[in-house]
């Protein structure tokens, strides 16, 4: 049996323990709260540099866009069809300069990338071209799904299709993409979140309804 200074002990280093790990939950909670806004900030930072980068044209010409949050949210069919693929839709914006509309910009993720979640950007003129892809997250290997920004994503732009598919022996139509060699779980990913992007587009250039 524990004389009563063993417990005494316990009972102190018990107190101890307990402080330590309220102080540094206090810490925590002070660090998250002071670096809440400046990581707000980034991140809008760089949706908007991703926003920027799939209307390349509009930069080249020295056309200044605004970027509207069109608060649009796939209805549950088109939710349910893009999540067999393992793609959901995030933030629609609606490209501007002044009154002037020149389409839509699509977060789409996939969450079948090799290395997890695959987050890009789709730009869409309003002709339906796609004007560019812009990855913001993806952790695939390096040498291979990791070469996606560089070597996959060029391939989309200034393809005006229905959707993209990939190939393995050289790409022959409009609508077909070189897979990364060694890479076609990237390459799948990637792929269907774009066809995800654009198809939520043009369903909106189309006539869908949209909050602007």
């Amino acid at each position: 049996m524990k004389n009563k200074s063993d417990v005494s002990t316990m009972l102190k280093e018990a107190g101890i323990l307990f402080c330590i790990t309220l102080l540094a939950g206090l810490a925590l909670g002070f660090v998250y709260e002071l670096t809440k806004e400046p990581r707000r900030i980034q991140q809008e930072k760089a949706v908007q540099e991703a926003c920027i980068a799939v209307f390349p044209q509009a930069k080249e010409q020295g056309i200044e866009l605004t970027f509207k949050d069109t608060g649009y949210v796939p209805d549950a069919a088109l939710a349910a069809e893009l999540a067999e693929n393992s793609v959901e839709i995030g933030t629609v914006f609606a490209a501007y300069n002044n009154d002037t509309f020149y389409g839509y910009v699509v977060e789409s993720t996939s969450a079948k990338g090799y290395g997890g979640d695959i987050v890009l950007y789709v730009g869409v003129g309003t002709d339906g071209t796609v004007n560019g892809v812009s990855i913001t997250k993806i952790s695939e290997t390096a040498g291979l799904g990791m070469e996606a920004p560089n070597v996959l994503i060029p391939e989309f732009a200034g393809k005006k299709v229905e959707s993209f598919v990939y190939t393995k022996t050289g790409a022959a139509a409009e609508n077909e993409v070189d897979a990364i060699s060694g890479a076609t779980i990237t390459t799948k990913a990637v792929t269907n979140a774009v066809n995800g992007g654009l198809k939520v587009a043009l369903g909106l250039l189309g006539g869908g309804a949209v909050n602007e």
